[in-house]
């Protein structure tokens, strides 16, 4: 039987540029084999022509809500509604109205939640499928930001860790099914009923035999990290790298580092002032750079879910040196499939001994973690969960 899905993101799904963007526009597609879809999403610019597009050909109907607040005056609210911060940041009263009507128009009987922002939206009144796909638990984040900050911010730290841990615990109570992005998130939230649903990789587009290198990076010295350059734990991962490790590392052997990835902040930008920092920002594909790289890195401290930037690095056939941190959720064997550094000291080791762990490790994604897998387990966990209206 055909469903009638209404999907909801936080964030527009298009294009599949970044973390959540990628794992929201793959659930898409896997929804768009079972039924009709709907999209509802919020952003604060303008739909471009492109997003308008992929959206259109993609969805039965579509709602882009510009009206949430700014994150000062969310802020504000927030504390004057005992609401978190992260929930208040995504409130759009015309939003909440749209995903009413087309509940009702368009006889709605599955609502596909992605990111516990979005919760919010689910009416009391919906008596058909709720499926909730938290990513990752971000309550846990705001925990652990807590226990690194100073004495203002922990404050409000552990406040969001608090309000969000009791909103995570009410989606999951009032869904039918929630998932998660790995086993290790799951184990955050105990005693919850979860199902993992795990990231995959678009093995064929991450193909080292469709792209050419990128000449800037030839030398055989590149060593590159790719991620979203505004997110914190990225930026604390890149100035790690360049400040230290990078030094004591160019002591040794010529090395030189190349940071890829949009809106990266004053304090990235500023490592570039070092004549062996390379700080890109976007860029059209990121694949060149990854296929030139000596290694890519990922020294992430602080890392939610599976990080897409291993897996498309894995995918590409490169080295990869990583924390422990940014290897969870990833069934990899260590020095088989990547290298897995676990302080500044493990970095250089294994840069100065760099095992050519390429071939294993896009082996092991194509086997293992395609989207194509995930897609098939979202097909599975939505036509699974009960009709409560057919029931009742």
């Amino acid at each position: 039987m055909s469903r009638r899905i209404l999907f909801l993101a936080h964030r527009v799904p298009f294009p599949p540029d970044r973390g959540d963007r990628i794992r929201a526009f793959h659930l898409l597609k896997a929804l768009s084999t079972i039924g009709d879809l709907h999209i509802g999403a919020l952003s604060d610019e303008d739909v471009t022509p492109e997003q308008r597009l992929a959206m259109t050909d993609m969805s039965e109907s579509w709602h882009v809500a510009r009206d949430a607040p700014s994150l000062p005056v969310a802020g504000l609210r927030a504390v004057g509604t005992g609401r978190p911060v992260s929930l208040t940041a995504f409130a759009s009263t015309s939003l909440k109205r749209w995903v009413a009507r087309t509940i009702a128009e368009q006889d709605i009987d599955t609502l596909f939640v992605f990111s516990g922002q979005m919760g919010q939206y689910v009416p009391d009144w919906f008596e058909g499928r709720v499926v909730v796909d938290l990513c990752d638990v971000d309550s846990a984040k705001f925990a652990q930001y807590a226990r690194e900050a100073g004495l203002v911010r922990a404050v409000m730290y552990r406040r969001e860790a608090r309000l969000l841990e009791a909103e995570e615990r009410r989606l999951i109570a009032r869904a039918d099914c929630t998932t998660l992005i790995s086993q290790e998130e799951a184990a955050l939230l105990p005693g919850a009923p979860m199902t993992v649903l795990p990231n995959g990789v678009d093995a064929d587009f991450f193909d080292p035999t469709k792209v050419e290198p990128e000449p800037a990076l030839q030398d055989h010295s590149a060593y590159v990290f790719v991620g979203q350059m505004d997110y914190p734990p990225n930026a604390e991962a890149v100035r790690r790298f360049a400040t230290h490790i990078l030094p004591r590392l160019q002591e040794k052997q010529a090395a030189q580092f190349h940071i890829v990835g949009r809106a990266p902040t004053a304090e990235v930008k500023a490592l570039g002032g070092d004549a062996a920092v390379t700080v890109w920002g976007g860029v059209p594909d990121v694949r060149p750079y990854l296929a030139a790289a000596r290694a890519v890195v990922a020294p992430l401290m602080l890392a939610r879910g599976v990080q897409n930037k291993v897996l498309e690095a894995m995918a590409m056939a490169r080295p990869v040196l990583l924390s422990p941190e940014a290897a969870t959720g990833i069934p990899l064997k260590e020095g088989v499939h990547a290298t897995v550094c676990r302080d500044d000291e493990g970095f250089i080791d294994a840069a100065l001994d760099l095992h050519d762990t390429g071939a294993a490790a896009r082996a092991f994604v194509v086997e293992r973690m395609s989207w194509e897998a995930t897609y098939a387990q979202v097909r599975a966990l939505v036509e699974a969960v009960p009709d409560k209206r057919h029931a009742a």
